[in-house]
């Protein structure tokens, strides 16, 4: 017995090589065919756009831009849902998502529920977008983000809570945003937008949390402080957000987020200098720019574990692309680096995750970096570094 699937008013026969729409055939090409069954195979799970040109082009070489027409022909084909939005979400950067959950069909008509691959989020799920930097510097472009990674990497750690990683939510940094159509995309309930705007001593976080499937706003409020309350600040922002989603949270978590990662602002700031820098993957300058401002972290404060761990990513990426230069003297470096890293994070998810890349591509400590990774989803669940 073949399977069908079965989703809206539509029909996919793979045996018959045919979409039926009420019964009457779709015109679509062998290739949007092939795409459509990878889609509905993976119901509720983005499938990258290598996986989808194997699916439909196998081992050939083809431009991704054939991946782009077949995608946007397939969307014309479907039409609308009900709800008005796309059948297939684009992820930017990474690939595609269908939005419905098929059923399974036997060529007899018998339906049956299909078991997806990934289970479901019923946990509040959210994205926290790149705040505005209102400071009137470009330069302090790097506070900004660093204020909302901050954010998320304390929202991140309740487990009743799903949160987006950084490197997704940020994909929209710079853009106008409708908070309907990002939601779909990154397949989540609820957005966090806001404003950081530092100018002095003084830091204003302003933050407002909607409901993307409303469009509406469920909370919003402005923090002021001195530099020196950065901490504090965030923290108002994260409860605000816990007390809207998750108001019956592990107070143990509740407590865990308030824990202070260095006590030194010099050093937190040559820190999410460094973050800005670390980022730009693609630039050895860059990279080595990040290495020289972690180090100055932790000449500030030896005891922050993240700018510890860091700087151990940074020679991670550093034998990635081809730019080690003393590889005998960057190994014993990293490995120093990641196992102090480890030392002094034992509550610090990104400490132990980070250290662990560096143990394990870098160094080849494989057993210590399983423990420092397992140590890291422990901690936070919701930490994609570590899952990677």
């Amino acid at each position: 017995m073949s399977t069908e699937f079965a989703f809206g008013p539509f029909i996919l026969d793979m045996q018959r090589g045919r979409l039926l729409q009420k019964g009457q055939p779709v015109a679509v090409s062998s290739k949007g065919l092939q795409l459509l069954e990878a889609l509905l195979g993976s119901p509720g799970r983005v499938l990258t756009k290598a996986e989808l040109m194997r699916a439909a082009w196998g081992d050939t070489a083809v431009e991704e831009s054939n991946l782009s027409v077949q995608i946007a022909a397939l969307r014309k084909q479907l039409g609308s849902t009900a709800e008005g939005g796309d059948w297939i979400t684009t992820i930017p950067r990474v690939g595609y998502r269908f939005v419905e959950l098929p059923a399974q069909v036997s060529t007899e008509g018998i339906a049956e529920a299909s078991s997806p691959p990934v289970e479901r989020e019923h946990r509040p799920s959210i994205a926290v977008l790149p705040f505005a930097n209102l400071s009137g510097d470009p330069e302090q472009e790097y506070f900004a983000d660093g204020v909302v990674e901050d954010i998320i990497t304390a929202l991140s750690r309740f487990r009743n809570l799903f949160v987006i990683a950084r490197n997704s939510s940020f994909t929209y940094k710079g853009h106008a945003v409708d908070v309907k159509r990002v939601g779909r995309e990154l397949g989540v309930r609820y957005l966090l937008e806001g404003s950081v705007r530092k100018a002095g001593s003084r830091v204003r976080i302003m933050a407002q949390l909607v409901d993307a499937t409303a469009g509406r706003n469920l909370w919003a409020d402005r923090s002021d402080g001195e530099l020196e309350d950065i901490f504090d600040l965030q923290d108002r922002v994260t409860a605000g957000v816990v007390g809207q989603l998750a108001p019956k949270l592990e107070q143990a978590e509740i407590e865990r987020i308030k824990a202070k990662p260095t006590d030194s602002l010099d050093a937190y700031d040559y820190y999410l200098r460094g973050i800005a820098h670390a980022y730009r993957y693609s630039s050895r300058d860059s990279i080595n720019e990040a290495l020289r401002l972690f180090y100055r972290a932790i000449e500030l404060d030896p005891d922050y574990a993240s700018a510890y761990g860091m700087a151990a990513r940074c020679y991670a990426q550093r034998k990635a692309s081809g730019w080690m230069i003393d590889r005998e003297k960057e190994i014993a470096e990293t490995a120093r680096l990641a196992h102090r890293a480890g030392e002094l994070g034992k509550d610090d998810a990104l400490a132990l995750c980070t250290a662990g890349i560096a143990l394990a591509y870098v160094v080849g400590d494989l057993d210590n970096a399983a423990d420092f990774t397992d140590r890291a989803i422990l901690l936070n669940p919701n930490l994609a570094w570590a899952w990677l």
